[in-house]
Formats: structure tokens, C-alpha cells, sequence
């Protein structure tokens, strides 16, 4: 969530399209995001239509964009598709749309284009992109550069021949498939297998899993875009970082006096050259240097800047961690939750309730349940019998008991829920009814 502009950078990803003739849009994400991109998409109100796809397991970008090719291409549209990911920051839209115009010229000609970054400091974490013969919108793509080491960059950025590899590319489906067809044959016939296979549930799009999971772990940039012959590449200067970088994000974002980048609320004193980022706590500092401090509500993470580029192997080695799968607030169709506390045989969480929502007729085994309504009115079926709580109202239910919970208002619904029972798992839940088809789900 960009604070500055109260939208998700799912939601920023989608209104900087805004003003460009936008047909059939895809927002592919994994199952377990569907109320949270469903959501944020719905809330935006978007002119054109735009489909939720699940994706059973993560597969990387090929599977997703093959699939999102297959899918246009079955409602008989060909006209350049444009693939991109939800975490870039950009801040120029204008320049970003400008690029997107020129890019779309080239691919209706038949190419496959890459938006590439025009580098203003030697980043080791992103690719580069060697340009070739000069288009008339661009150039065409001489190599892709994995990320280089700081000399390398250093030498790429000051040559002036290097872009940095966005990660965004517009081709037309048909393009695109073809390129498949004669560089991952097999990951396109797969693909073709889960298109068919693929229904409607509600408001998505579900692609089937055992289908899904024989796709390719890997990206467009290694199956397609680093063998074809029609790549091509148009320079942008858009205000462009990679969130998921946060040595890149410190470069993009303005420094205090001390060449500090500081979000949330933190306190510093005698410390310089961080990245401290604070979402639910006070996070304070004393004389450290050359620090990314991110605080969650999960979790914090404490690393020296020169050794960030091994992030991907700290996060293998928390796999096991709960906290990885298991974030403090969860998305659900009705609203969310947020684990504020817990330990043996105790949970306690904070409950949001949409206007007009509904949580299942629900009953548990293992477990009771106490409510308390902090603001809002809550209409509680239990047992069959119906009681409204307002603020401060409370009401207990016990294990066995059947229950459901409607916002029947115009306004957001806010309770506490104190869990207590030998085992407090999500899947300690009988849906009796659900208006959201969740009837089988354990969650």
C-alpha cells in the first residue's frame, strides 16, 4: 500500500493505464489473493472488464502470460497484450504512457517489446538490456544481461549502451504464442491444457491445479524474450524503481539529512544511511549505519545494505516459518482479520465486516468464540435465533454452536474475537452456508 495515495500498487498498477484504450483486462494471482485483488479491482471501477484468474500454485511469469495469450486468443482478440507486474513505482505516468504508445506501434508489427529503464546508478540487482540496431521507436535487443557485479554495472551504465530489464513487455497474443510454439513447445501445450480445463467460480477465473502444476517454473525473459529473433527494446525514463529491490528504492525515494529513507513511525538519532520502514510499531534507531530495518506485523527484518542482494536465500531458509504462509492480517470476501494475540489454547483477533457482507453459517468442534462489537452493528444468527449488538455489546458462542455474522449496514463493522478451545486452526471450520461458494474450503 503506496501511503501518499491510499491505493495498493496492485491498484497504481492499474489506474496509470487510465486514458489509454485499454480492451479485455487479466489480473492473474494466486488463489489465496482472490478476495484481496477481487477487492481492490472492484473498488477502483474499472471502464473495462476485467478478469480475476487464480492461479492454484506460483509458476512464474511464462505460465501466466501463456495463459493470459491463450485466453485473448480464444475470444478472438489479437490486438498487443501488455504484461505487467503489480510492484513497480513510477513517477512519471506521462513518460510511462508515452513509451507504452511507442511500444504498442512495434508490437502490432509483429514484435515482442520489452519497456526497458534507462539506468541512473549501477544497480547489481536488477538484469540489463545490451541495445542493438536502432528502430524507429527503439532498438532492437542485442543480449539480456543477468545482474551483474558492481564493476560490471558500473561499466554498462557509463558505456550508455545498457537499459535496465523492466520486466514489463507488450506483444500480440498471436505473437507471443507463436515464439512459444518454437521455444517451449511442451510449456505451451501445457498451457493450452490448463486453458481448457480452466471454469468459472463467481467472480474468478480458476485455473485447474494438477494441470497448472506441470507448467515450468520460469519466466518470459528466460523461455521467450532471450531467444527470439523479435525482441525488441524502447527506452523510458518514467520515475521507475523495483519495490522488491530495496536498494533501488532507497535510490528512488528523497533521503532526510543524514541520507536516511524513512517510512511510518520511526525515531532516529545518530544514524545514517538506512532504509527504515515502520507499518504497525514505533521503530526507533541509535548510531547504526548502512541498515534496512522493515518492520510488519509479522515479522522485522534487520540487514547490512551490502548484503541485500542475498534476499532470496534468507527467505528460503524461512520456508518453514509459519510466518511466511501465515500473515497477521488476512483477506477474506467479507472484509478481514488481524491476529493481535495468542498462545496455548488462545487466539485473539481484530474482525472488519464490509457493508452489506456476510460471514458463512458457520459451526466449530474444537473451539468457542466471545464477540465484542467495537463499532458498528453486528447482526448475529445463533442457534437460529437473531440478536443485533451495537458498541460495547458482546456475545458468546460456544463450540458446536451454529452462527453467522451480517453487516447489514452502510458502514464498516469493527469486533474482537477471543478464540479459546484446544485447537484454534482456520480449518476448524463447518460452512453450513456461504454466499461466496466456500462450502468445501477449509478457510
Amino acid at each position: 500500500m503506496n501511503p501518499d495515495s491510499g491505493l495498493s500498487m496492485l491498484q497504481q498498477t492499474l489506474v496509470r493505464l487510465k486514458g489509454l484504450q485499454i480492451g479485455h483486462g487479466q489480473v492473474i494471482c494466486s488463489q489465496d489473493h482472490r478476495f484481496l485483488a477481487a477487492g481492490q479491482v472492484q473498488a477502483l471501477g474499472l471502464a473495462y472488464a476485467t478478469d480475476v484468474v487464480l492461479e492454484p500454485v506460483g509458476r512464474n511469469t511464462a505460465p501466466a502470460a501463456l495463459v493470459a495469450a491463450l485466453r485473448l486468443q480464444a475470444l478472438d482478440n489479437d490486438e498487443p497484450m501488455l504484461l505487467l507486474a503489480a510492484d513497480p513505482a513510477i513517477a512519471d505516468v506521462a513518460a510511462f504512457q508515452g513509451a507504452l504508445q511507442k511500444a504498442h506501434v512495434l508490437a502490432c508489427g509483429g514484435y515482442v517489446v520489452t519497456l526497458g529503464i534507462k539506468p541512473t546508478f549501477a544497480c547489481t540487482g536488477y538484469g540489463y538490456i545490451h541495445c542493438g540496431t536502432e528502430l524507429p521507436a527503439g532498438y532492437a535487443v542485442d543480449i539480456f544481461v543477468e545482474k551483474p557485479n558492481q564493476a560490471l554495472a558500473s561499466e554498462y551504465v557509463n558505456s550508455g549502451e545498457y537499459l535496465w530489464n523492466s520486466g514489463m513487455f507488450i506483444a500480440k497474443p498471436s505473437t507471443l504464442i507463436t515464439e512459444a510454439r518454437q521455444y517451449c513447445s511442451a510449456l505451451l501445450q501445457q498451457c493450452q491444457a490448463v486453458v481448457q480445463q480452466s471454469y468459472e467460480d463467481l467472480d474468478f477465473v480458476r485455473l485447474p491445479e494438477n494441470e497448472f502444476g506441470l507448467c515450468e517454473d520460469i519466466s518470459v525473459d528466460y523461455v521467450i524474450m532471450e531467444h527470439t529473433v523479435k525482441a525488441v527494446v524502447v527506452p523510458m525514463s518514467c520515475g521507475w524503481s523495483d519495490v522488491g529491490d530495496l536498494l533501488a528504492l532507497k535510490e528512488a525515494n528523497q533521503t532526510d539529512s543524514n541520507g536516511n529513507v524513512v517510512s511510518g513511525d520511526v525515531e532516529n538519532l545518530a544514524t545514517t544511511n538506512c532504509i527504515i520502514q515502520a507499518e504497525s510499531k514505533l521503530v526507533a534507531t541509535l548510531g547504526v549505519n548502512d541498515l534496512a530495518i522493515i518492520e510488519t506485523k509479522g515479522a522485522v527484518l534487520v540487514a547490512d545494505l551490502s548484503q541485500l542482494q542475498k534476499i532470496k536465500k534468507l527467505v528460503a531458509q524461512l520456508k518453514q516459518r509459519e510466518e511466511l504462509d501465515h500473515h497477521c492480517e488476512v483477506f477474506r470476501p467479507w472484509g478481514s482479520y488481524d491476529s493481535v494475540d495468542h498462545g496455548p489454547n488462545y487466539q485473539v483477533k481484530k474482525i472488519s465486516v464490509n457493508p452489506g457482507a456476510k460471514l458463512s453459517l458457520q459451526r466449530h468442534q474444537h473451539r468457542a468464540e466471545h464477540w465484542v462489537v467495537v463499532q458498528g452493528t453486528a447482526t448475529v444468527h445463533l442457534n437460529g435465533a437473531a440478536h443485533v449488538l451495537h458498541a460495547n455489546d458482546s456475545i458468546y458462542i460456544s463450540k458446536t454452536a451454529v452462527h453467522s455474522l451480517t453487516n447489514n449496514t452502510n458502514e464498516p463493522l469493527y469486533l474482537i474475537e477471543v478464540q479459546s478451545g484446544s485447537y484454534l486452526g482456520e480449518d476448524d471450520i463447518e460452512r453450513l452456508e456461504d454466499v461466496y461458494g466456500r462450502l468445501d474450503e477449509k478457510y
